[in-house]
């Protein structure tokens, strides 16, 4: 009896045992803020359906999230800008970018005495973080805001201070709107602000910006709204002032999903369209197309299949857009070129 006991118990340990390591899977990637909020809510889900795997994501910035997936210390990167050929070329193995979901770049302030949303046009954006217009009641600003009472107050400009995708976003478009702003400051994911206030994260720019009167910065979406912050809708190619939306940043993807490259490296901003946002864009999941460990690559491209497919329904709720079918389309047919 004592024997069957033993016996019992050594094999009730060895299915425990067996059932924690399997629940102690990991896969860990780093990378943009922009997403942050999405892909938390994602990696949760997943992990309530697929207990056995725990994706682990490090909100660093897309500069961060490119280096560390370039040598080899996260499984998978994020970034809001693609990564350019010299960085690919620096990768040692091929990258798959993976759009995952739509985005907009909003221009949040904290104006005095300002309850009305502001309107901007680019090239006051682009003056604005050049540090040309240095006063809130500068006639460019007021020439777009007629009725609103704008106050002597100086500008704060606060940015990103780490590598950041949603700079590169903010700034494809300045670039594509002001030929200065293109030539002092240009489009990158890290680049040399001539005036401001560094913060850290979507999270960083957002905090200096609430507790910042005369401030302006710029934070994905999602960001403006958790943290109450006002946030100014954009003049479009169009000509029409339109605020950041689920519905405004699809329209912005419309054109784009048309004419997908085939490596998903593409730009949105400034798109046409009356009613779209032009500060939008598609944040990328970078993943090795070549992996060595090939249970955890199965396990992340199960994530990526479930995420482009019911994970979009959680989009809308947290600000972003889902993507449209023909690119999921595309992304699923991409996915079989990784080498299992």
């Amino acid at each position: 009896m004592k024997t069957l006991k033993t016996s019992a118990l050594l094999l009730a340990g060895a299915l425990l045992t067996g059932t924690a390591a399997k629940a102690q899977t990991q896969i860990n990637g780093a990378g943009a803020t922009f997403p942050y909020p999405i892909y938390s809510k994602w990696f949760s889900d997943y992990n309530k359906l697929h207990p056995d795997v725990q994706i682990n994501y490090q909100s660093i910035g897309s500069g961060g999230g490119i280096r560390q997936l370039t040598n080899e210390t996260v499984f998978f990167g994020a970034s809001d800008g693609p990564m350019t050929d010299e960085q690919l070329k620096a990768t040692p193995f091929p990258v798959l970018h993976l759009p995952m979901v739509l985005g907009g770049v909003v221009p949040v302030y904290n104006v005095t005495g300002v309850t009305q949303p502001l309107k901007f046009t680019g090239p006051v954006l682009a003056d604005l973080f050049l540090g040309k217009i240095t006063k809130w009641n500068d006639p460019a600003i007021a020439k777009a805001n007629p009725g609103v009472t704008l106050p002597a107050e100086n500008v704060t400009v606060v940015h990103r201070a780490d590598g950041s995708g949603t700079n590169y976003i903010f700034c494809d478009y300045l670039s594509k709107v002001s030929s200065a702003f293109k030539g002092k400051v240009g489009v990158a994911t890290s680049v040399k602000w001539p005036v401001g206030l560094g913060g850290k994260g979507n999270e960083g720019v957002s905090g200096l910006v609430k507790q910042s009167p005369g401030s302006i910065g710029y934070v994905e979406l999602i960001y403006a709204i958790q943290n109450k912050i006002p946030y100014g809708s954009v003049q479009n190619a169009a000509g029409s002032f339109v605020a950041a939306s689920v519905e405004s940043v699809t329209e912005a993807a419309a054109g784009a999903a048309a004419s997908m490259p085939k490596d998903f490296r593409v730009s949105i901003t400034n798109a046409p369209g009356a009613n779209a946002y032009p500060i939008s864009s598609f944040t990328w999941l970078l993943v090795n197309k070549t992996p060595a460990d090939k249970e955890r690559a199965k396990m992340l491209l199960d994530f990526a299949k479930w995420a482009l497919g019911d994970g979009q329904k959680a989009c809308s709720a947290l600000g972003y857009a889902p993507l449209p079918a023909s690119v999921v389309k595309l992304e699923m047919d991409a996915l079989s070129t990784i080498k299992l």
